[in-house]
């Protein structure tokens, strides 16, 4: 009864094992084998680098065949242009700069008042010295001659009767019949007449000067510019811009500076008569524009610059030359005979001066000192230090030094090309033994077939 009132209580669950529990000295050994891999794996990971930089296990070994090929490819010949030193005639030329000059540029203005009614030119024509340029109303102008020809003919009639009536009294002067008074009083009217005759006829002739300058006439050769002026207008002797400008063309005038340290070698040729050559050359100084003379030099030296003014005369009749025109100019001073020339780029310039690389006839080069005199564009002139006959390095220098091998492609281009004149026959005779061996061999196969 007791017992079905309170029933037995549900057993309890049992408590987990305890974790086994490693022992402390095996925990001591794994320890340093950790810290071994880590320096194994550290080894191996520095070590893989290097190799892999060096191209293989054994990196100074390598450096040094490195160095060796090197100093092989060092030694190796070098390829370099050479030229052969000539002897000829060296043109001493002085460059300079300068500006075309027209010789005359004139603004034609009008001498007198009045309407423009005709042009007679077309802007930029070619005009010659006494064409009609343009025409000013002359109608003024002529009756203004009509009425001084009217003056003039009144008093030469004045004139005229004065005169005969001198002479009259001067007759009844030597019969003793007039007083000597009234000769010289009518003496002295003839005079009068005289000086209004001759004032009169000024006056003509003044007339007929505007009438010409009525017609506006070119003063000189040349082309004329821009027109100033349209017909219609009233134009005066005021106008500070004319009518049009002429500019002469042909001849022109190039006008350049030298320094004074070239005026001795310029005067000398210039005050024995020698007429010395100038070439006028375009802006970038590579094309030839007009070949001239020089006409002269200026009387003073500029102290500011320490230059001196020449101006040449060029015939242009080509019309190369315009006026302001910028160009380079070459003043043919001398020419040198027998001159031992080089290319320019030939020549170097070192701590020693100028020097050469000369070729020796093992194919070899050794630096030679030169003094070097005029220079005309591509082409030097030495002095001294070399002989017509030796060659000399013109490309390639830059990789030279003395006792230097060198190879010259231009050498080894003919000698292929002598080589390939010679192959057409050994490869003939290649391809016929090749074609008899081949036919052999074919004819044994179809005989075992």
């Amino acid at each position: 009864m007791d017992d079905q009132k309170n029933p037995p209580a549900a057993p309890r669950p049992a408590p987990p094992a305890p974790a086994a529990i490693e022992p402390a000295p095996r925990r001591r050994r794994i320890v340093p084998l950790i810290v071994a891999l880590l320096i194994v794996a550290g080894a191996i990971a520095w070590w893989h680098p290097w190799n892999r930089g060096s191209g293989g296990t054994n990196a100074p070994q390598d450096a040094r065949q490195g160095g060796r090929r090197g100093a092989q490819a060092a030694n190796q010949p070098q390829p370099v242009h050479v030229a052969t030193v000539k002897q000829g005639e060296m043109p001493v030329v002085i460059n300079s700069l300068g500006t075309v000059t027209p010789l005359a540029n004139v603004t034609v203005k009008t001498q007198l008042n009045g309407t423009l009614v005709d042009v007679a030119f077309k802007e930029g024509q070619m005009v010659k010295k006494g064409d009609v340029l343009a025409q000013i109303d002359p109608r003024p102008y002529e009756i203004s001659l009509r009425n001084a020809e009217g003056a003039l003919a009144k008093d030469q009639a004045l004139l005229q009767t004065a005169r005969l009536d001198l002479q009259r009294y001067q007759t009844l002067l030597s019969q003793d019949s007039i007083a000597k008074q009234q000769v010289d009083t009518q003496a002295s009217l003839v005079k009068q007449y005289e000086g209004a005759v001759k004032s009169d006829q000024a006056n003509v002739d003044t007339y007929k000067l505007d009438l010409t300058y009525a017609r506006i006439t070119a003063p000189v050769s040349g082309r004329v510019g821009l027109r100033q002026v349209d017909p219609g207008n009233y134009v005066t002797t005021g106008d500070t811009n004319g009518v049009v400008v002429i500019t002469q063309l042909q001849p022109i005038s190039v006008i350049f500076t030298t320094s004074e340290d070239n005026l001795a070698a310029i005067l000398k040729p210039l005050h024995a008569g020698t007429k010395m050559s100038v070439t006028a050359y375009d802006r970038a100084n590579t094309t030839p524009l007009e070949a001239g003379y020089l006409e002269t030099v200026d009387n003073q030296i500029d102290t500011t610059t320490g230059t001196v003014k020449l101006r040449a005369t060029f015939d242009n009749k080509e019309s190369m030359l315009f006026p302001n025109q910028f160009v380079n100019t070459k003043l043919l001073v001398d020419v040198i005979k027998n001159a031992t020339i080089v290319p320019t780029s030939a020549v170097l310039n070192g701590s020693s001066g100028s020097f050469v690389y000369v070729v020796k006839p093992d194919n070899t080069v050794t630096v030679r000192n030169v003094k070097t005199g005029p220079v005309d564009g591509e082409r030097t002139s030495i002095k001294s230090g070399l002989q017509a006959g030796e060659r000399v390095v013109i490309d390639g220098s830059d990789r030279l030094k003395e006792g230097a091998k060198i190879t010259i492609p231009a050498e080894k281009a003919q000698a292929a090309s002598g080589a390939s004149g010679a192959s057409p026959s050994v490869a003939s005779a290649a391809s016929a033994a090749s074609g008899a061996r081949h036919g052999g061999h074919r004819r044994q196969q179809s005989q075992q077939q």
